[in-house]
């Protein structure tokens, strides 16, 4: 053995010798580390300590648990680092000792409590140990931790969820000091168990559902309103037979069935089971009636809560189109989520239209202020969009009549919205925006985009202040691409700006399935969650549906954008590669030759990006062709440059490679074709 091994093991033999050990707590996620010391302090064998801090009601008792609780979260709330408290331990043959723990609390760079590093002792039965624990006033303080300790816990549960995390978390028995735990809410003639803490509770799972009668121990305190102590559990089973098997499963001694009683109305009940307690003196029983009752305050305040707030989230919901229409080759997913914030109902909404001549309007928007004046006028506004997209108008127009419509009525609100309106047929959007966020879209190799669009002032302020123009910017959407639309809940943070929300979102599309409904899912999942719920939040998702064409006539299209200097080169790869593919490898270098002049073309002599099409026509002879969609109207002419002339010749090299080419125009632009001849293998 070396001299450090050595040493080591001379040192944990002496801590164990001497009756001393240390610990390490995180109070983030709730590890304990103990030592060999401590286990030995503890009567724990390590085989029985599985890491955390529940593990330890094995030898602690929960009124002692209380007592070290009390004195770490005292230590954490006036900022010292340092504590000690004395506490009773049980060994493992049931006698009682005395322990005494001495703890470091460590703080993060923010002077948050994140680890309790300290020491474990076996402290010695002397009048002066002794004396630190003064059996009445350990009493008294016992109660007075438990109640403050309740009190504190539920003054922060807002739902009844939240009480019933309370109830049933890692403290929940000891702030009771008791072995388990049942809490019931009455539903009209039942009660409805929706807590059962505690090692052999869930037996009693099989009653989660029984009437208000005199069947049950805990139905008949919440008929009664008078609480029941049972200092023997055996003896009850003789009353109430059906308890005889649970019962017995359980193995408890006693238990205390407390009404919950808020505003002179039952609304639960509490049950309070004890393991070695044979008797409940009148301190036992007003500190049970005394928890009651501020569960049952906590309680009463939650179902409110709950209440209040599923009514705001069913106000909100009638005042959103119940569908979306179906659109030809896309696929559209629209989400709604509203804040965490009890009766406050949000401005935030989205609709889709049905348009004219087979096009949709796509509208997200967001009416100042979390109340009900805002959600009435965001219904409002919401109808006088439709009525005006579905009129046919321009996006400008619908939203500068919008802004008119807002400012006219009896309202000092305003109103952000991007509203654009989408062909299907040729994949292109006219958005326009007042104050609200553009739009994002997710190209076909994944990469995510945030286009300009100018957009305009607030709707409300536009006509207020004389400025009811909203620039119109177009887009085109190609087949395999996905436009998302959302409202700044989704983006905001109180600690993040809307650039860095923005940047945050693209990165979640770009790492997001392809579906609608699956992407929608998943920006709510990772965005609007991560910001705590604090905020509305209207989504919608637009994906036009891929258009691979068929195993023998395969298909591509990719979006170039004017100010995307790496489109480039990345349409050049793509086509490269299903060339390869598709196993016409030999006419690459043409097509990419071909593929690079017509768009530089396009991007250098038109106001806007170039759509680049890559199908397999059928034969024979079997051939490639290759488009580029433009959006200008002016046909390309081939010209005859002289020799030190550094432009020109893109048509002379198209006519070179490819086997014949041609224009056509389509809709407000024109596209040129070339086709290639696939030699034969």
């Amino acid at each position: 053995m070396t001299s450090a091994k050595k040493t080591s093991v001379d040192v944990e033999q002496c801590l164990l010798l001497t009756g001393v050990g240390g610990f390490d707590w995180d109070l983030k996620t709730g590890a304990l580390g103990l030592d060999a010391g401590s286990l030995a302090v503890l009567d724990l064998r390590p085989e029985e300590f599985n890491g955390l801090v529940t593990c330890l009601t094995k030898r602690i008792p929960p009124e002692e648990a209380v007592r070290i609780n009390y004195a770490v979260t005292e230590a954490v709330a006036s900022g010292e680092d340092r504590y000690g408290v004395y506490f009773r331990a049980r060994r493992r043959d049931g006698t009682i000792h005395l322990g005494h723990a001495r703890g470091r609390i460590v703080r993060d760079g923010e002077g948050r409590a994140v680890r309790v590093l300290g020491v474990l002792r076996s402290a010695s039965e002397d009048g002066a140990e002794l004396a630190a624990i003064d059996p009445r006033e350990e009493r008294r303080q016992g109660i007075a931790l438990m109640v403050q300790g309740t009190t504190q816990a539920l003054s922060r549960a807002v739902t009844v969820d939240d009480v019933v995390a309370v109830l049933s978390g890692a403290s929940g028995l000891d702030r009771f000091a008791a072995d388990g735990l049942v809490l019931g809410l009455v539903e009209g003639d039942k009660l409805r168990l929706i807590a059962l803490v505690g090692q052999t509770m869930q037996a009693l799972d099989e009653l989660k559902l029984h009437k208000v009668d005199e069947s049950q121990p805990l139905a008949e305190a919440v008929m009664t309103r008078q609480p029941r102590f049972v200092a023997s559990l055996p003896d009850l089973a003789r009353r109430f037979t059906r308890l005889r098997p649970y019962i017995e499963h359980m193995r408890l001694d006693s238990a205390a069935f407390l009404p919950l009683v808020a505003q002179d109305r039952a609304i639960g009940g509490l049950g309070l089971f004890y393991r070695g307690r044979k008797d409940f003196t009148d301190a036992d029983r007003n500190l049970c009636i005394g928890l009651s009752g501020i569960v049952a305050q906590s309680l009463q305040r939650a179902m409110l809560f709950d209440e209040e707030r599923d009514l705001a989230k069913s106000l909100q919901a009638t005042m959103l189109p119940r569908g979306v229409p179906a659109v030809a080759d896309c696929e559209v997913a629209v989400r709604y989520h509203a804040a965490w914030g009890g009766r406050d109902v949000g401005g935030d909404f989205y609709d889709v239209v049905a348009l004219p001549r087979g096009r949709i309007g796509l509208v997200v928007g967001d009416v100042q202020g979390h109340d009900t004046h805002a959600a009435a006028i965001m219904g409002q506004l919401r109808i006088a969009l439709r009525a005006f997209a579905g009129e046919g108008h321009p996006p400008g127009t619908v939203l500068s009549r919008a802004s008119r419509f807002l400012a006219e009525l009896d309202t000092e609100r305003f109103a952000t919205c991007t509203y654009a309106q989408f062909d299907p047929a040729t994949g292109i959007v006219r958005a326009v925006r007042a104050g609200h966020l553009p739009p994002l879209v997710r190209h076909v190799d994944g990469r995510v985009g945030v286009p300009r669009v100018p957009g305009g002032l607030p709707l409300g302020l536009a006509t207020e202040f004389g400025m009811e123009d909203f620039p119109e910017v177009r887009l085109d959407l190609v087949p395999g691409e996905t436009m998302v639309l959302c409202t700044d809940g989704l983006v905001e943070d109180a600690a993040l700006d809307v650039e860095t929300g923005m940047g945050n979102l693209a990165d979640v599309m770009r790492q997001g399935p392809e579906r609608a409904e699956a992407l929608a899912d998943h920006l709510s999942e990772a965005l609007w969650e991560r910001w705590g719920t604090s905020d509305d939040v209207a989504l919608l998702v637009l994906r036009r549906l891929p258009d691979p064409g068929t195993p023998q006539e395969p298909r591509i299209h990719r979006y170039v954008h004017q100010a995307d200097p790496e489109g480039l080169a990345d349409a050049r790869a793509a086509l490269r590669e299903h060339l390869a593919s598709w196993g016409f490898g030999a006419v690459a270098d043409d097509v990419e030759v071909a593929a690079g002049e017509l768009l530089v073309n396009a991007l250098v002599h038109t106001d806007g990006g170039a759509i680049l099409t890559l199908e397999v026509l059928s034969g024979p002879p079997r051939r490639v062709r290759l488009w580029v969609k433009d959006r200008s109207s002016d046909r390309p002419r081939r010209r005859s440059p002289a020799e030190t002339a550094t432009s020109g010749r893109g048509l002379l090299l198209v006519e070179a490679v490819a086997s014949c080419w041609g224009v056509e125009p389509r809709g407000e632009g024109k596209a040129v074709w070339c086709d290639f001849a696939v030699p034969d293998a």
